[in-house]
């Protein structure tokens, strides 16, 4: 019974340390409901710029996903990738037939080719005769002029339409693609051939279709079959771009710092911010600057320094300012032209506070702060979209545990593909819950005044119970000792 005693106390205080710090989600401070696709089993949702604002943590640990019974979801968060826009168009190509024995596997040795300055194919004719109108000349081939493409523009596809005279069909052709109508490359073969009734026309096959790749012209021979000459012709064209994932952004108002002619801006914990910029209420400013935060230093012994300590001394204890980067920022209007600074990539930056300071002490300085802009690519929520709907995205609080699972675990098996073509589940309205306040950027790791003293008052009472147990122990110790 006596050795139950510390059990009984550890008890108690984990009892009272784990009321002191609730993880309900009336606890957070945020919450937007989040509606989802009807019959998704994973979704994905990007981040709104509101989390980033109101969420106490820097690693946005902070952030739940609960169900209607206030249950969580298994979710995962990854840095969407670069995508690519696909766009596709269809380009009428000219047709230039080939007539006479000279356009057949031997090449165009016979054939005279007329250009334009900028390539745009004139005439096509064979040195014995005029085209399909000189006697004892039969079609051979067909020439292609589809035009100058654009910049990551290729062609993957050609389409023919058959003469409205046409009857059933069918031949193999061959396909190939020249840049300067000198070389040659062979794309491959096809057979080609449509079936025509009494009531409508039939296609059966009607394209080429092949790897996509750039060039100006194209030249169709007959391996077997009927040469045709087809009412029309179109290119598939193909574009690609890059597209860089959506950005948000954020302005602060600067206030006066603790040194003369520097400038603070309070900024929000959670955001990874790389890319930053100022904005200047007037014209004409260029402004050298030095952008930087506030770091706590603790005293460290001499031989504990590492090298990179060595290169930027420290105080011994207490705050010391941390210069990050070091430019010119600038508005000049010239000739009714104005002349901005952009904005400036740099590392991922996560801070309560950023401080500006003039790189050369007595440098004139605007008669207000300016407005500091920074940018970041917000991250996206994977979940599993179980239990009961509908769904809240809660966040906001300081002293919250990590709660998002590798994406292995949340969607198992989904490739790269399989997860950018995931629903997309998207956010209502920003709602202040009434059982956590919003309170201005914190650094990671500070809590609520109530719950930091709940906590200190555990630990006392856990402390005191040890105390007294220990000291009633040894009082029936001493009780239990045979007298001398």
């Amino acid at each position: 019974m006596k050795l139950n005693l510390l059990p009984c106390a550890a008890l108690i205080c984990g009892t009272a340390l784990a009321q002191a710090t609730p993880d309900h989600p009336s606890s957070y401070g945020w919450s937007m409901p989040v509606a989802v696709q009807a019959g998704a089993g994973v979704a994905r949702l990007p981040l709104p710029r509101e989390v980033y604002l109101h969420a106490r943590t820097g690693n946005l640990a902070d952030v739940r996903l609960v169900d209607s019974d206030g249950q969580r979801l298994p979710f995962a968060i990854s840095t969407p990738p670069a995508q690519s826009n696909t766009q596709r168009s269809s380009i009428a190509a000219r047709i230039f037939p080939v007539t006479g024995s000279a356009a057949g596997g031997g090449g165009l040795q016979n054939v005279q080719i007329r250009t334009g300055s900028d390539g745009r194919l004139l005439s096509v004719s064979a040195s014995a005769g005029t085209g399909t109108a000189a006697a004892g000349k039969s079609l051979q081939a067909l020439i292609l002029d589809i035009g100058q493409q654009a910049p990551g523009s290729r062609i993957g596809a050609l389409r023919f339409a058959p003469p409205a005279e046409a009857g059933d069909y069918s031949a193999q052709v061959l396909l190939e693609v020249s840049d300067d109508l000198k070389q040659w490359d062979a794309v491959g073969t096809t057979t080609l051939n449509w079936l025509s009734n009494s009531d409508t026309q039939t296609l059966a096959n009607d394209s080429i279709v092949f790897a996509p790749r750039a060039f100006r012209y194209a030249r169709l021979s007959w391996q077997d079959g009927q040469p045709l000459l087809f009412a029309s012709i179109a290119a598939q064209a193909v574009s690609e771009t890059e597209a860089a994932p959506p950005r948000a952004a954020i302005v602060l108002q600067g206030v006066a710092g603790k040194q003369p002619g520097e400038w603070v801006y309070a900024t929000p914990v959670a955001i990874p911010a790389d890319s930053i910029a100022l904005q200047f209420a007037q014209a004409n400013v260029v402004l050298p600057v030095t952008l930087g935060v506030y770091r706590q230093s603790t005293y460290v012994p001499q031989r504990r320094l590492h090298l990179h300590q060595q290169t930027r001394p420290r105080p011994s204890a207490g705050a010391y300012f941390d210069p990050l980067l070091s430019t010119s920022f600038y508005r000049i209007s010239d000739a009714g032209k104005e002349r901005v600074s952009g904005e400036l990539a740099m590392p991922v930056v996560q801070t309560t506070q950023w401080v500006l300071r003039p790189q050369t002490e007595g440098t004139a300085l605007p008669a207000t702060a300016p407005v500091l802009r920074l940018g970041w690519t917000p991250e996206t929520l994977v979940f599993l979209a179980g239990g009961k709907g509908p769904y809240r995205l809660v966040f906001g609080k300081a002293d919250a545990q990590p709660a998002a699972q590798p994406l292995s675990q949340v969607a198992p098996g989904y490739r790269d593909g399989e997860l950018q073509a995931l629903p997309i589940a998207t956010v209502g309205t920003l709602t202040a819950l009434a059982g956590a306040a919003d309170a201005a950027p914190a650094k990671a790791g500070t809590g609520a005044p109530w719950r930091m003293a709940a906590l200190w008052a555990a630990l006392l009472l856990g402390v005191g119970l040890l105390g007294f147990f220990a000291w009633r122990l040894l009082s029936q110790m001493k009780e239990e000792q045979p007298p001398q």
